[in-house]
């Protein structure tokens, strides 16, 4: 299937290393200082572009952490907004790692993940200027996105900012009681900037 230019655009955007150096050093007492890593996988190929997601913080780069696989779709129609699905791996642990070392990626396997059916968010498109876009991911009204890990329900608030050299997340944990947020992007998006291109 071939993929509308929006659709590759994204995909190249998303994927790489990327940190948050500056915003670290700039504002250490709310921002640590991690690596992002959005790594390429054969999965759902013949719709989709698909993505391995870890993060490690820098002074524990041998203990990464929220892995997860981003699914990129077209929408339903020519003009409709792209989308991405999230899943949760069976066994996080099975690919601890993978965003330093890829190799480990080449066993995954489709039967390994958990759809998250509330994870899901909308991403459009804006340029803002010759062959260079930006693209906002946000959560459609009303969904919830929650999973299960170490046997707790957890909830979180995701969305991103993309353009070639940079990525803004606003993931977020949620209290399911108060609503409020009680870790990540409280004070503002996680800054990051694209160190290498995968």
């Amino acid at each position: 299937m071939s993929f509308s230019p929006n659709l590759i655009a994204l995909g190249e955007y998303l994927a790489g290393k990327f940190d948050n150096r500056e915003q670290a050093l700039a504002d250490s007492a709310w921002f640590v200082h991690l690596h992002l890593w959005h790594r390429p996988v054969d999965l759902f190929t013949e719709d989709s572009i698909t993505l391995f997601a870890e993060q490690a913080n820098i002074v524990n780069l041998d203990q990464p952490y929220r892995q997860r696989i981003m699914r990129l779709m077209s929408g339903g129609g020519a003009d409709a907004p792209l989308q991405l699905q999230y899943y949760m791996l069976k066994d996080p642990s099975a690919l601890r790692g993978a965003g330093r070392n890829p190799a480990l990626l080449k066993r995954l396997t489709v039967d390994q993940l958990d759809l998250l059916p509330g994870c899901i968010l909308t991403v459009t498109q804006q340029t803002i200027a010759a062959n260079s876009s930006k693209f906002t991911a946000t959560q459609p009204p009303n969904t919830r996105c929650c999973f299960t890990y170490l046997n707790q329900i957890v909830q979180v608030a995701l969305g991103f900012e993309a353009t070639a050299a940079e990525f803004n997340s606003y993931d977020k944990g949620i209290d399911s009681d108060t609503g409020k947020a009680t870790w990540g992007a409280i004070l503002g998006p996680y800054r990051y900037t694209k160190g290498e291109q995968y």
